[in-house]
């Protein structure tokens, strides 16, 4: 097969996996978001080390959610409520 009738199919398939991605990202960014709001509004500045925990907690992993934010100065329970809201 000649590579320019390769390209159509090619540069279909990137753009049905870029579909897929711009679909499931906005629920896991409003997530992260809530769980960054929640975690500014209990006096902790957003950082990066922040929105990777909110979006650990988005993800299921609770346990680094929690971790994480505690070592950023939240309390354990400021902290849980943090990443149930990133849920």
């Amino acid at each position: 097969m000649r590579p320019s009738a390769r390209l159509p199919g090619v540069l279909a398939a990137l753009v049905l996996a870029a579909g897929g991605v711009a679909v499931a990202a906005p629920a896991a960014s409003a997530s992260v978001q809530d769980c960054t709001k929640y975690v500014v509004a209990h006096g902790v500045k957003s950082t990066s080390d922040v929105a990777q925990a909110c979006y650990q907690g988005s993800i299921g992993n609770q346990t680094s959610c929690v971790a994480t934010l505690q070592q950023a100065g939240l309390s354990s329970s400021d902290a849980g409520g943090a990443c149930r809201a990133a849920r």
